[in-house]
This record gives structure tokens, C-alpha cells and sequence, in this order.
């Protein structure tokens, strides 16, 4: 199953990989103008597939990400713990990352501590794999 938010700035892909997996895939800038577009898709997903348990948002293809957008990342966070869905954000640019760590967000978004996921990303921009 495939569905598709059209007319929009971003591109926001919602799959289901799994029996109890879903994996919503965004594209472009999260931002003021597409904020509302994600959120309403993690609502709308969310409630027509309620056996979910995971819930993926892989951020590959996301631009840049204001407040607005790291305001739609809280409000699906909150949803999803409130049904007692994990949350992974997959694929995570760089400026997102650094988003997350100057609003103090990232280890609440990712569930990662700050310092593991710094030395990961400083041994990827050394082309080599993260410590494991």
C-alpha cells in the first residue's frame, strides 16, 4: 500500500513494510507551508492502520527543516508515544541533526544520546563505518 499527499512542496510516501511497520518517507523542506502536510499524514496513517508499532520517518530526502517542521517532528513524536508506536527517524541529514542538537530535541526525537550519535557522524565524514 502506497499514498500520496500531491500538491505540495514536500513529498511525504507512506508505505507499509511490515504486518505492524509503517514507513513514511519525506522529501523537500519541512517547513511552515508543508508542516501540516506531515502531520496530517502520520494522523491519517496512523489511524487507518492502528496495529502499527513502528513508526519510520526516513529523512534522506528532506531539506532544510525550520521550527514549524521541528514542531510537526514534536507533534508525531507525541502521537506516536501516546499510542505506543517507537519512532525512528531514519536517514538523517546532517542539518537536521544539528537541528535537533541545538534545541536540545535530539536525543527525545532520536532516542539516541548526543555524544554517540556525534562520533558516529564524525566517523562518516571520515568514510569510515560508525563504531558499533
Amino acid at each position: 500500500m502506497t499514498a500520496f499527499v500531491p500538491d505540495t512542496p514536500l513529498r511525504v510516501v507512506a508505505t507499509l513494510p511490515g504486518p505492524r511497520a509503517l514507513r513514511i518517507e519525506i522529501e523537500g523542506d519541512l517547513d511552515f507551508y508543508t508542516a501540516d502536510t506531515l502531520v496530517a499524514t502520520v494522523r491519517r496513517q496512523m489511524e487507518d492502520h492502528p496495529d502499527v508499532r513502528d513508526l519510520e520517518l526516513a529523512c534522506g530526502g528532506m531539506g532544510m527543516c525550520d521550527s514549524a517542521g521541528l514542531a510537526a517532528l514534536l507533534m508525531v513524536r507525541r502521537r506516536t508515544a501516546a499510542a505506543g508506536v517507537g519512532l525512528v527517524l531514519s536517514g538523517r541529514p546532517p542539518q537536521l541533526d544539528r537541528l535537533l542538537h541545538l534545541t536540545g530535541t535530539f536525543q527525545h526525537l532520536t532516542g539516541e544520546s548526543a555524544g554517540s550519535a556525534q562520533s558516529a557522524g564524525s566517523a562518516e565524514s571520515q568514510d569510515q563505518e560508525p563504531a558499533q
